[in-house]
Parts: C-alpha cells; structure tokens; sequence
C-alpha cells in the first residue's frame, strides 16, 4: 500500500504511537506543552524567593522545610543580614549560613520560626539532564518578581570562570532568558525539580545564560551547612599554564603536552618543604596529569589535606618527582 503525504499507513505496536500528519493536533501539544510548564511553575514557584540588600538583589530558592535557601555568592557577598520576600509578600530576616566565592554559591536561613510552613524545592539529578529538554527559569529580574521563561538545555559540561577567578566545572547552558536578578534562581524540569542554581549570562549575546548544576550545588550546600564554608588543599605556588617541548616530552616518554610552570614558591609552605623550585613545571598530581593552572587547582580538594602526594615535574628538561602534602587553604594563605 502506498502511504500518501500526511497520511499513515501500517501497523502500530503497543508500546508506538502512530506518527501525526504535519499540522494535526497543534493545539493538544501546545496544550500540553503550557500544561507542563504551569504545573512546573506550581510547584517550584512558591519557594523561589527574592533576596535583598542595600546593593541590589537576587533570586533564591528554599530547599529545607525549616527555611534554608540556596542563592548565588554574589547575591550576598560582603553582608551577613538579609531581608528575603516570599512570593505572598512577607518579608523576612535571613542570615548567611556559609557562602563560596569559587562555585558562586550561598546557603542563607531565613528567621520563619513563627511564621506559616515554608514552601520548598526538591533538587533533581543533573546527571541524567540531557541536551534539548525544556528548561524552566523562575527569578526575579530587575525587581520583576516571580518572572518565568522558558527554553531548553542547550549543553551540559560547560566551564565558566567565577568571578573569583577560578573555574567552574558541570555547568549547564541553556537559553531560557535569564537578567540581572535572576541571579541564584532555580532552572527547573517540567516535572519540577530544580536541576541548577541560574548564574550568569554572556552579554550582549542573547541566549547564553549559565546554571550551576544541582549536584554540584547540592554537594556545595551541604558542606557550606556543615562548615560554613568549603574546605580546599594549597601548596604554596604560584605559576602559569605553559606548553612542554615536544621534544622533552619524547626525550623523557612522557604524553605531556602542557603544564604548569612555577613562578614562586611561598617559603614555609608545603611546595618549599617539598622542594620544589621556580622553573620547575609540574606534569602530573598524584595519578592524575596536570595540563594548567585550572587543571592544578582542581586537584587540591579537601580530601588532600594533610594526605602526602607524588607531583611529577620537568626541572632543566629532566623528570623529577616529589612528594608534598598540601595543606588547607585560608584566607591568610599566600
């Protein structure tokens, strides 16, 4: 039999559905497109909060039935007190619990100890987030509260500097519009769940917008709740990503191709007492190569404190190893 266009023709099994002629139905799937979208909105919507200061504000989202709320560093950077508006139009005191300036996250508590029960999110598995799924953004931008819009996840794995200078791994990109304001929102899935913390968007280009993803915020939120901050490895160097000769590479049957060249190495800290020079280039960091200076970063976790560690370098083209053992990073480090 000959199918005819915008018609179907054969069988359908039990677990297909039968293919629709171009045109057909528009209605019921915008229907249920909106529906989706509403019924997302329903239930992430009452816990996104706008949070305030004398500077400006932000988005955030409860996450804790007892009123803990997730936000962007930069919402509540420099201030311990906050004021934060509920959808119904309370506004509440708020204390910063813990905030990381190197994944742009904050946990601040709001004061709701005699106020009604607090609406919150549920945070979903960012892991399992795929590429075009509808991605729902609900903020604040420019003071215009509980604004929603819509578009899809656009890439996953992304990298974005933070505003501290370090990189930022996981992110999601997605191109539901996001402005000034929605800073700290949630990025929701149309069966609710918040799977990234919105971030940062790239101006003036339209449709490059920037969510932390939810693993990653959910792991950052629970130290900072425990904490007050998070706890991260140092060495004592400073350096810059440099490339490594071919020839070196070959001369001492390494796959490097780049490294990180020590420019200064702190006196009294764990990189001096290990012995490591200016000039040296370091290729590797336990079992794990070193291509750069994010690279390097990345491997001082928390886990490396006080735990000693082989590190490979290239000293006058020769390959050395050393053994140091970080030790945690404050503020007075360096």
């Amino acid at each position: 039999m000959r199918a005819l266009a915008g018609s179907y023709t054969g069988s359908v099994s039990a677990d297909s559905s039968p293919l629709l002629p171009l045109g057909a139905h528009d209605d019921d799937l915008l229907d249920a497109y909106s529906t989706a979208v509403v019924r997302a909105v329903e239930t992430v919507g009452p816990a996104v909060v706008r949070v305030e200061r004398h500077q400006g504000g932000g988005s955030g989202v409860v996450f804790t039935p007892d009123g803990l709320v997730l936000t962007n560093n930069h919402v509540v950077e420099g201030a311990e007190h906050l004021n934060v508006l509920l959808p119904d139009g309370r506004s509440l005191r708020s204390d910063v619990v813990g905030r990381d300036a190197d994944t742009d996250l904050a946990v601040v508590r709001i004061d709701a100890s005699s106020e009604p029960a607090l609406a919150w999110a549920t945070f979903g598995d960012s892991s399992a987030v795929r590429v075009g799924q509808v991605a729902i953004a609900i903020g604040n931008p420019y003071g215009f509260h509980h604004s929603v819009t819509t578009g899809v996840v656009s890439a996953l794995g992304r990298s974005l500097r933070a505003r501290s200078g370090r990189m930022m791994d996981d992110i999601i990109q997605t191109d539901a519009a996001l402005n000034p304001g929605n800073s700290g929102g949630p990025l929701v899935t149309t069966r609710g769940e918040v799977i990234g913390i919105n971030t940062a968007v790239i101006l003036p280009a339209q449709g490059l917008c920037f969510a932390i993803a939810s693993n990653t915020a959910r792991f950052i939120a629970a130290r900072l709740i425990r904490d007050g901050r998070i706890r991260r490895s140092y060495i004592g160097v400073g350096g810059q990503s440099v490339p490594v000769p071919r020839a070196i590479a070959r001369a001492n049957q390494i796959a490097a191709v780049s490294g990180v060249l020590v420019e200064t190495v702190e006196p009294n800290r764990a990189a001096a007492t290990a012995g490591f020079l200016p000039g040296d280039v370091i290729i590797a960091f336990g079992a794990e190569a070193v291509t750069g200076v994010d690279q390097l970063i990345r491997r001082l976790t928390e886990d490396r404190i006080g735990q000693p560690a082989a590190v490979s370098v290239l000293r006058r083209g020769h390959r050395r190893q050393l053994t140091v053992v970080p030790a945690e990073f404050t503020k007075n480090a360096g």
